[in-house]
């Protein structure tokens, strides 16, 4: 039960506070659109976890929880300045600044159960009617992981280990996320995250539980293992994975378009191998894919457009670009204990999640619009702005953030992507000297693709 001791100013300001905190994700109407994270979503969460705090705060659980979100908006900034943007377009009705300590005794106290537990209800592929979420009536996703580098705290050094290289290990101590991500919107459908010691396909193992009949999962080398695949496959969800060309699968059965059957423990897949070359005006690379799929009619389900669309599993490295590179802008999470690390991880997702809902509404009202045209850095600066403003929270304030943000994505949307003609390179190199050379080919090429299916003999 709250108290009502705090004097009557102090609980009208503290209100107040929470009204900014949450205006960066209340509803908005550009088309039809859902509350994202509204304050009953905030307040459900908070009672299921038993986080609700006993007396009136300075800063109470609910606002600490979009302190948090906040916090993912603005990587660059500390806490203390995080708030300050909460508050900016209070003025005068702007509540006592916390001190640090407060501010940290405030996470502390939440702990990261609600945060997970929010993630939990606004995770989700997203509703969309554009046909680039789908193909042939099966929702496209992709799994795979990535690394996040967290402070080199006593803390964190007990549980998280740093990067091998060649003269011993250096940087920071590292986190392990793996995701399940949507293609077509990117939004997250499930994740898991830990220590770098636990291995990537492990993480994998944990988000079997969220696919589901009527998916097709895209995943690269690493995922080929047999018994992840006859997981994976068990839930009803079909797989489309790359393997190694050299893997031995002897064939049980061959297709008419060149590919074949085989057997993986309980599992059968048709195994597809194809050259494909890109050709510019400065000359034809060719590459040798594999792929293993379990969509084993070939006249349904035909190689060449597997093959293309295995192209689209790049949407989740993607997603992982636009957490660590554009919210994060390489920064190192601030969290300098591991229960910290957990708590800032899960408001990283969500704020990623609810930028993503609000895209995905936007491109959504405009019928034909790809969501890759959806620029991410769009949307990242009008929430920022937003909730700075106090937008939607403020009484002579009409613009709410979700429909500041549609508008923003609508007016700025981003040409049709081009074919891609380079391969992966360090963007962000972990010493300054180990740059990129002078020698790096920036011109842009029209390019040609072709694809050539490579049979067995019968």
């Amino acid at each position: 039960m709250l108290t009502t001791g705090a004097p009557l100013s102090e609980q009208t300001a503290i209100t107040r506070t929470v009204k900014v905190a949450s205006g960066a994700f209340a509803p908005g109407h550009i088309g039809e659109l859902t509350r994202i994270v509204p304050f009953e979503m905030v307040d459900e969460v908070l009672a299921e976890t038993r986080a609700v705090q006993r007396r009136v705060r300075l800063v109470p659980a609910r606002v600490t929880v979009y302190l948090l979100l906040a916090g993912a908006l603005f990587a660059e900034l500390g806490y203390r300045q995080v708030f300050d943007r909460l508050c900016a377009g209070l003025g005068c009705l702007a509540p006592a600044r916390p001190t640090g300590s407060a501010l940290r005794q405030a996470r502390q106290r939440l702990g990261a159960a609600p945060m997970k537990a929010l993630f939990d209800l606004v995770r989700g592929p997203l509703a969309t009617a554009a046909a680039q979420a789908r193909w042939h009536g099966l929702l496209v996703v992709a799994v795979d992981g990535t690394l996040l580098p967290v402070p080199d705290s006593p803390a964190n050094l007990a549980v998280f280990t740093k990067q091998r290289c060649n003269n011993g290990t250096g940087g920071y101590p590292q986190i392990r996320l793996a995701a399940l991500v949507a293609c077509g919107t990117r939004a997250v459908i499930g994740a898991a995250f830990g220590p770098t010691t636990i291995g990537e396909l492990d993480y994998a193992r944990r988000l079997v539980g969220d696919l589901r009949a009527g998916m097709l999962l895209l995943g690269d080398r690493n995922f080929a293992a047999a018994d992840l695949l006859n997981r994976m496959a068990a839930t009803g969800a079909h797989l489309l994975v790359r393997c190694k060309s050299g893997r031995r699968l002897p064939a049980v059965a061959h297709c008419r378009d060149g590919s074949f059957l085989a057997r993986l423990g309980a599992l059968t897949v048709r195994v597809i191998d194809a050259e494909i070359s890109i050709a510019t005006s400065r000359g034809t690379r060719t590459g040798h894919y594999r792929l293993l799929t379990t969509l084993t009619d070939s006249s349904t389900h035909p190689a060449a457009e597997l093959i293309r669309l295995y192209h689209e599993r790049w949407e989740i490295e993607t997603a992982y670009a636009e957490l660590k590179s554009t919210i994060l802008g390489g920064r190192v999470l601030r969290a300098r204990t591991p229960a910290g690390v957990e708590q800032e991880v899960w408001a990283l997702l969500v704020a990623y999640q609810a930028l993503r809902t609000a895209m995905t509404d936007a491109t959504d009202s405009v019928p034909g619009t790809d969501p890759d045209r959806a620029g991410f850095t769009v949307a990242l600066s009008a929430a920022r702005d937003q909730l700075v403003l106090a937008a939607g929270i403020i009484a002579d304030t009409t613009i709410d953030l979700v429909g500041a943000i549609g508008h923003h994505v609508l007016a700025h949307l981003l040409p049709r992507r081009r074919v891609r003609t380079k391969d992966r390179i360090v963007k962000r190199a972990i010493s300054k000297y180990n740059a990129r050379g002078p020698a790096i080919d920036r011109t842009t090429y029209k390019a040609t693709i072709s694809i050539t299916m490579l049979t067995t003999d019968p």
